[in-house]
């Protein structure tokens, strides 16, 4: 993940977003996983980068990436 993407991840319980990059999240928490990777995914939209999903905060080999980053997208 680069500087500026969305990253939505759990911590105890818990689901978060935030920019890559940052300490603080980004708007409130989730109880429901479906909901925090929907505000994660619209707030990647409208900032036009790529958004990331991670069972765990911190470096973890469970990560799904959603939607392509528009860098990402050149030449195809």
């Amino acid at each position: 993940m680069a500087a500026g993407d969305i990253e939505t991840f759990h911590r105890n319980g818990i689901w978060f977003n935030r920019i890559e990059g940052e300490s603080q999240t980004l708007g409130s928490s989730f109880e429901d996983e479906d909901e925090a990777v929907k505000v994660g995914r619209s707030a990647a939209v409208a900032r036009q980068v790529a958004h990331t999903v991670r069972s765990e905060e911190g470096p973890s080999k469970d990560s799904h990436a959603y939607d392509l980053h528009p860098r990402e997208l050149i030449g195809r």
